[in-house]
Parts: C-alpha cells; structure tokens; sequence
C-alpha cells in the first residue's frame, strides 16, 4: 500500500519553531518528526510515501534529497495555494492509480507504537475506508467521532464546544480508496463534508489505538512527543570511538559518534547526545534530554527534560529544565530557566496574540531557532523567544544608567 503523508500545514501555533521550519522537521528523540514517521511506515510494509509540502519545504527538500530511506520512495507534492487538508490531499491525486487504496497520514501526529500497521490490519480485515480513532484528555480539539455496534462510525462532530466529553478522536490516519477523491471534489475540498458522506453512506469504520498519541499543536507537545519515544528504550547505546572518563551512566542513554563527554559528567536516562556534541566537566544531564548534533554544553550545566535542537550553545554554570533551544541558539553562561511559578498556577504561553493554557505546571523557555541569549539571564516560565531574537548580557557594572 502506498501513502499519503500531509507535511505542508503552517502549524503557526508551534511558534517560535514553525517560523523557520515545517512542523515534521522538528527533532524528537533524536530524529526528525518525519523520520519517525517513515520509518513506521516502512515496518507497517509501505514502500512509496508521497509527501505533500508547502510551508518552508526547502528543509524537506533537503532532507529527502538524498537515499536516507533506501526501502521507502518518497516522492515530493507541491501543495501549491494552501486549501486546507482536503486541498492538500487533492493535491497528490495523480500520484494514486484508480482502484488502488493508501494510507492518509497527517505528518505532526506521532504514536507509541505502530497506529499505522494497526489501522492497515483493520482496513484488510474488512475493506472498507477506515479511520484510527483514540482517546485523548483534549477531545474538544478534535473530530469527535461515535460508534455503532459493527464498529461503524455513526457521527462525527468536528471540534465541540463543550470541554470533557471523552469521546474517541480521529487519529490523522486512514486507509481509504482512491474513490475518495471523487468525494473530496464533490465537497468542494470540504475534508469534513468528505467524511460526513462516507459517514451518511456506513461505510467509514473505526480502529481503536489504545496506545499514546499525540497531535503537535504547540512547542511544549515536542517534550510530550520526546518522552513518549523516549519511554520506549529500554538499554543504553554508545556508539563504540566514543571515549568516557569517570563518568557515570544511568538508564537507557544513547552517545552517538564523534560525542565528546569530559570527566566528571553524569548520564541520567533515558538521554541522548548527538554526533559530535561536547559536554562539558561536571555537568549533569538529567532524564528525557536530548541534545542534538554540533552541539556544546558548557562545564557545570545542568539540562533537565528538555530538547536541544542541533548546533547549539549552552553555556556553562546554565539550568535548562522543561525547555527547548533551537537549532544554532546560543544561551550564554550562567542563564536559568524558571520552570515552575511560585503560586503553583497552571503555566500560560502567549502564541501569537493569545494567552494559552498549557494545563502544565512546569514549563520553562522555548527559543526559536539562531536566537541568543546574554550571559547570566533568567527566563521566566513559558518564555517565547522569536527566532534570532537576542536577549543582551545581564550587566552589573557599569550600571545602564551610564555610572
């Protein structure tokens, strides 16, 4: 089966990251977000992904420009004017013969386990269209979908107004016919209305995911995604010309080639250090870390559940907790990252010109991508830092006021 993987959204609520970057170009665990992505769809036993872009695809160009996936082919779609999902699927209509059906996969969702082999399984079991649904504690974000006894879904209500409900949510997979497309032209590019008739004719069927899911929507689902991957390692990895001296390992942790590790470092996993990275003399790296590749992280840091994009500073004497830096970022010496507000309130992120609760008690700073910031500053929790915003040094003397 081939599939259809839709990479080309904005995702402008994953801001500060999605100003220079498409959403599935985000590093989690070490790999991109569409690297995991493929790879699943490789073992599940697909062998050609057309993949959709528009947003900044000149990284996925790049990223797909080579053999990096030798059994899957992945063919590049020009989403063109942006039309919504059922655009962008429309979009890749010649890639498909009639007759033939595939994988609809939206590419900033990511699983615990393999969502797409489960849904393939139950697409086999009954050849009908199939959507993977799951629960979620934010139904109201989604498509809510309800069941009939043959495992139909009977009605779908997209995005309700009222919190809690705990309905199942489609899962941004499905197994469909080419026919398909047909219903999307009809609709008028309408994915809603498309799903909605399929609904109306009883021909669309559910395959339950019990397992994690998580749809990408803000900066701090790239520490829920990273743990989630993470939690699934269950031995420590280090690639064999990497040197270690009194340092001590705990956990699944993973140093890739070319990793610089000084003396006196402490390895707390699961954790993950990038090709050719530096850590620095005492420094401790705490659980669900990843640092990327090029990276520097100075003498006497301390990193705590937070995602290093590749090529970044961090400076010594630091504390980054229940952060991310992005790629080429430059956090001078001494900086700290306040994680938790001293009223135990729930943590809001301003996106763009709205405050979002993030329903989360520890979060501290998200800095775009090329940004700075000075020597000895503090962030306050759920700091925005644009891409290649500079934060100056936090001077004592001589005083700003010129003395």
């Amino acid at each position: 089966m081939k599939a259809l993987v839709l990479a080309g959204g904005q995702g402008s609520s994953m801001a500060p990251f999605s100003q220079t970057r498409p959403n599935p170009m985000i590093p989690v665990a070490g790999r991109y977000v569409i690297d995991h992505t493929i790879e699943a769809l490789r073992l599940a036993g697909v062998t050609i992904v057309n993949l959709v872009v528009g947003h900044k695809q000149e990284a996925l160009r790049q990223r797909f420009s080579g053999d990096i996936h030798s059994e899957v082919k992945v063919n590049l779609v020009e989403q063109g004017k942006a039309a919504g999902i059922g655009g962008a699927i429309l979009a890749a209509r010649s890639q498909f013969l009639p007759g033939e059906h595939f994988l609809l996969v939206y590419a900033d969702t990511l699983a615990g386990a393999n969502i797409f082999s489960v849904t393939m399984q139950s697409f086999g079991i009954s050849n009908e269209p199939t959507a993977a649904i799951c629960l979620t504690q934010s139904a109201e974000k989604y498509g809510n979908v309800y069941l009939g006894a043959d495992m139909k879904i009977t009605k779908m209500v997209e995005k309700p107004k009222k919190a809690g409900l705990g309905n199942y949510v489609l899962a941004g997979v499905f197994a469909l016919p080419t026919t398909f497309f047909d219903e999307l032209e009809k609709a008028q590019a309408n994915m809603e209305k498309a799903l909605l008739t399929l609904i109306r004719q009883n021909s669309l069927r559910a395959a339950i995911w019990e397992d994690a899911w998580l749809d990408m929507a803000y900066p701090w689902d790239i520490l829920t995604a990273n743990k989630m991957i993470m939690d699934k390692w269950s031995m420590a990895s280090i690639h064999n010309g990497v040197e270690l001296h009194n340092t001590i390992i705990r956990g699944p942790v993973k140093i890739c080639q070319g990793a610089q590790i000084s003396p006196g470092v402490v390895l707390e996993g699961p954790a993950y250090i990038g090709a050719g990275s530096f850590v620095g003399h005492n420094t401790l790296i705490r659980p669900y870390t990843c640092v990327g590749a090029g990276c520097v992280v100075g003498h006497g840091a301390e990193l705590k559940n937070s995602v290093i994009f590749d090529d970044s500073v961090i400076g010594g004497l630091c504390f980054i907790g229940d952060s991310v830096v992005g790629q080429g970022a430059n956090i001078g010496s001494g900086t700290m990252t306040i994680n938790r507000p001293l009223d135990g309130k729930k943590i809001k992120v301003r996106i763009g010109k709205a405050m979002v609760d993030t329903g989360l008690d520890k979060i501290g700073a998200f800095v775009g991508d090329g940004a700075k910031v000075g020597a000895s500053n503090i962030l306050a929790p759920g700091s925005v830092m644009a891409a290649k915003a500079i934060i100056p040094h936090n001077l004592s003397y001589p005083s700003r006021g010129g003395k």
